[in-house]
């Protein structure tokens, strides 16, 4: 039987743009998203139906883990062939790794996994959660003159943009304007009407079918260099026996202290076999380890680059490898790999 209208799945696992105060004490509590038209009645325009879905209990943003995206990924894979589209309301504290790590959790994905929240709750004065909500909703029901998914992509919509969810960051804690993607523009941006790139839309491969794969190797740790860093430090992090990855965020496009202490440490990592990859700290810019002599050192060592790749991206994105691979070496060769749009090569 052929659908008249679009349907969608409303993901409610914690955050602020699910919160309204209490009429008895005022405080904020989470309120009934199967109320969802209740509170927004805006979205009865639409020519959408509307369910909602809510992890109990709630996870505050900064509590997520990685069985939250298992939990998620299994969500959206048992009722996806009930819906059209999802929304993923979530805490934005930790919103990009979530984004970033459904991304490579979910092959062949031929509907929009849409991520928003809010910076204000949607039960107060002068919310963003209403704008961010519809705008969501509208964008996950959109489709084709053919009929296929509009965005097909695991994105978030925040302020007025929708960005793909592997290239965001959070650069705000105060501003509506929360998220930004620095290395890629917009996939579609919301004024008076929604205007889509669809130059930079990803699309399926329709002969790909829908699945998941919820493994998941979490032994990465983050090495941020800064000036003043010690040995015992750079070895802590380097050199852990429980560490399989470390992503090292250096400056500019990719470079390093060449200090021979500091060079030895790595060069010991990459003899025990770690993988090691190099993220620019820079908001936006691609690491390339040919271009000063204080990069080259790190390539020579084997380093691998993470190119223009965000830390959360590079993160999620050994995490999905890792749990799928035993093997150090074709973990770095497939790291190179452009996956799911989270690279420019």
């Amino acid at each position: 039987m052929k659908k008249t209208k679009s349907s969608i799945l409303i993901i409610y696992t914690g955050g602020t743009i699910g919160m309204k105060a209490d009429p008895g004490d005022q405080t904020l509590k989470p309120f009934d998203f199967s109320q969802i038209l209740e509170e927004v009645p805006e979205l009865s325009k639409f020519a959408c139906k509307i369910d909602s879905y809510t992890f109990d209990p709630l996870i505050d943003s900064s509590d997520v883990e990685p069985t939250m995206w298992q939990n998620l990924a299994r969500v959206i894979r048992d009722r996806y062939d009930d819906y059209d589209g999802f929304l993923v309301l979530h805490g934005t504290d930790t919103m990009s790794y979530s984004a970033s790590a459904l991304s490579f959790m979910l092959d062949g994905l031929g509907k929009p996994v849409i991520f928003t929240g809010s910076q204000l709750p949607i039960g107060v004065p002068r919310t963003d959660g209403k704008e961010n909500l519809i705008s969501a909703v509208e964008i996950a029901s959109a489709k084709t003159e053919e009929g296929k998914a509009r965005v097909p992509e695991v994105c978030i919509f925040f302020g007025d943009k929708l960005l793909r969810g592997n290239r965001t960051t959070k650069v705000s804690a105060e501003q509506f304007d929360a998220f930004t993607s620095p290395n890629l523009p917009p996939l579609a941006e919301a004024g008076i009407n929604i205007r889509y790139n669809e130059a930079l839309i990803r699309r399926p491969d329709p002969s790909v079918p829908f699945s998941i794969d919820t493994r998941l190797d979490t032994r990465v740790s983050i090495l941020k260099i800064h000036p003043g860093i010690t040995p015992q430090v750079v070895k802590n992090i380097l050199l852990g026996p429980e560490t399989r990855a470390v992503i090292i965020e250096t400056y500019g496009s990719g470079n390093a202290p060449t200090k021979p202490w500091f060079l030895d440490i790595v060069k010991e990592a990459r003899a025990m076999g770690k993988v090691l990859v190099n993220v620019t700290q820079c908001p936006s810019g691609c690491v390339n380890m040919n271009l000063y002599a204080t990069g080259k050192p790190l390539l020579e060592a084997g380093t691998v680059s993470g190119y223009d790749s965000t830390t959360e991206s590079a993160l999620a994105k050994l995490f999905h490898l890792l749990g799928g691979c035993p093997d150090n070496e074709r973990v770095k060769e497939l790291f190179d790999l452009d996956l799911k749009g989270e690279i420019s090569k």
